[in-house]
């Protein structure tokens, strides 16, 4: 082991020395913040007063919403604070909390999008068993499996980070993540590395295998089936492969910087990308799904009392 200090701190080395643009990059974060959580309480809140979206697909979808609110809380008041704090210091505690909120907000949506390609195919391949299939115990369930299975992996995550001994304190981000935190340790981290390639392959294993099923299957009735049919299909699945791009590629952004040298990228670039799939997500899917879906898109005009009530 080389010799290891004992730091209470870490340091954000990404936001470095921006001069007066942070009250600019301030302002953005902020109005970002709040659109993020006007359009996710908005969708949440339509979903939940309305009886006729007491149905599985908006039932996904409201715990889609709450979950990206969820994961946004960890990153947008920390970053709004360090864009005007001098310091960019973060306490060991805090920096394990954040990791440990947005990993859990990375597998949960991952679970979220899985059982979401789950629901449209028992709908689109199982039309008239689909009432008796999705039940409300299996809902609340599927749900429930979603949130305590990441909440228990990524406990196990973090005990196993909360052992180590490091050599330095410098992290050049803009938020903590578990693998940056990891290359920094002095000990040994072979535990960690282990636990963090299963809980990848068993995850990916149990989310994006059976999403691709799912839609496998999706095709193969669509082909076979009536226009009606596919318009349905067309119209409910778009915003969901859309979400789970739009995710996907987020989150291969942050493994690809954190695994490959990124220096020859702009600073901007490298942030950008690395904040992607904290920021893009919570902004990109309540407008496609409220755009998209026809039903949601005139609920949400009936709150807003823009659209005439019949």
């Amino acid at each position: 082991m080389e010799n290891s200090t004992h730091y209470k701190v870490f340091r954000l080395a990404a936001y470095g020395d921006i001069g007066q643009l942070k009250y600019f990059y301030f302002a953005v974060v902020t109005v970002l913040y709040f659109v993020i959580i006007l359009a996710n309480t908005l969708l949440i809140g339509v979903i939940c007063i309305e009886r006729s979206f007491h149905e599985p697909m908006y039932l996904f979808l409201c715990a889609l919403f709450v979950n990206q609110l969820y994961g946004s809380t960890a990153l947008f008041p920390a970053l709004m604070f360090y864009l005007l704090s001098d310091t960019h210091d973060i306490s060991l505690l805090y920096c394990y909390l954040q990791i440990y909120v947005l990993y859990t907000c990375a597998l949960t949506e991952f679970s979220n999008l899985a059982v979401m390609s789950y629901d449209r195919y028992i709908s689109i391949c199982y039309p008239l068993r689909y009432n008796n299939i999705m039940t409300p115990k299996i809902i609340c369930g599927l749900i429930l499996l979603s949130w305590l299975s990441s909440f228990f992996l990524n406990a196990i995550n973090i005990s196993l980070s909360l052992r180590l001994q490091f050599c330095g304190n410098v992290l050049d981000r803009l938020y903590c993540d578990n693998y940056s935190v990891v290359k920094l340790a002095c000990s040994n981290t072979t535990l960690n590395n282990m636990w963090g390639l299963l809980v990848t392959v068993v995850y990916l294993s149990c989310t994006i295998f059976p999403t691709i099923y799912s839609y496998v299957r999706i095709l193969q009735i669509c082909l076979k089936s009536s226009k009606e049919t596919k318009q349905k299909a067309f119209n409910t699945c778009t915003p969901h492969i859309a979400s789970m791009l739009n995710f996907f590629f987020g989150w291969l952004f942050v493994i690809l910087q954190g695994r490959y040298e990124t220096a020859d990228l702009p600073p901007i670039l490298r942030t950008i990308l690395f904040v992607y799939f904290l920021i893009c997500p919570p902004l990109f899917n309540p407008l496609m799904y409220g755009v998209r879906i026809v039903k949601i898109r005139h609920a949400c005009k009936k709150v807003l009392g823009i659209y005439p009530k019949t």
